[in-house]
């Protein structure tokens, strides 16, 4: 090697080693600063990578999990300077896309969309208030888009009425929430959409006269408020 090779090969080392010494770099007060990447204990397998401004994430950062002593994407969280929200998006290990919403720290917030596993098809809708809590809505679908169930979330907890449907669209059955609990009208139909049974629950617990139908008329009742009264006796 010649001189004017040794200049040029010291030339392309300096930006490289300068990248390297600028990696996993703490500021003045012993905080994260710039890019950083980690491996999986003892290998050379990246387990995240990402950039930080003085200890806050900031921009894209990119996780991943080790198959065959190989890296694949799990996750990416896009970050901003302002706060601690995040674009949240979750990969299965051949890169479909299986959820993506906003997180603030571990809590999802906001809306969330929850894909099937065959698809791109949406399954899942839900929404989450500030604390990490379901909150409104939430929409489940068959994989044809078709809509399979519908509830609604106050603090993590059912609410009012709840409706489960067929993959014809017709109601399967229908319930009725108070506090997260089953409390009153219950009905449940056929495929075709007739009625098969109609009652009440009350407390999580049947209720009253239950009626039970065939070919569209009255076929059976049963009465179970003995035991919506005693608590230590209950009967589905």
């Amino acid at each position: 090697m010649n001189i004017k090779q040794i200049h040029i090969f010291i030339f392309l080392l300096i930006p490289t080693l300068f990248m390297a010494q600028s990696v996993n770099q703490l500021d003045k007060n012993g905080k994260r600063d710039g890019v950083w990447k980690k491996n999986f204990d003892n290998t050379n397998i990246v387990r995240y990578e990402g950039t930080f401004l003085h200890g806050k994430e900031i921009g894209l950062f990119k996780f991943y999990k080790s198959i065959n002593k190989t890296a694949v994407l799990t996750a990416t969280k896009q970050f901003n300077e302002k706060d601690n929200l995040a674009e949240v998006t979750y990969y299965a290990s051949n890169g479909k896309v299986i959820s993506k919403g906003i997180m603030n720290g571990k809590d999802n917030i906001g809306e969330w969309t929850i894909y099937h596993n065959s698809s791109t098809q949406v399954m899942t809708l839900e929404h989450y208030n500030n604390q990490g809590q379901l909150d409104g809505e939430s929409m489940v679908y068959y994989s044809d888009g078709q809509l399979a169930e519908k509830r609604h979330f106050i603090k993590n907890k059912v609410q009012g009425k709840a409706i489960w449907y067929y993959e014809n669209g017709n109601e399967m059955k229908i319930y009725h929430y108070e506090n997260g609990l089953l409390h009153g009208e219950a009905k449940f139909y056929l495929a075709e959409g007739a009625l098969e049974i109609e009652g009440q629950y009350k407390n999580d617990q049947k209720d009253g006269i239950w009626k039970y139908y065939k070919d569209g008329e009255l076929s059976d009742e049963k009465d179970y408020t003995r035991y919506s009264k005693n608590p230590y006796n209950k009967k589905d």
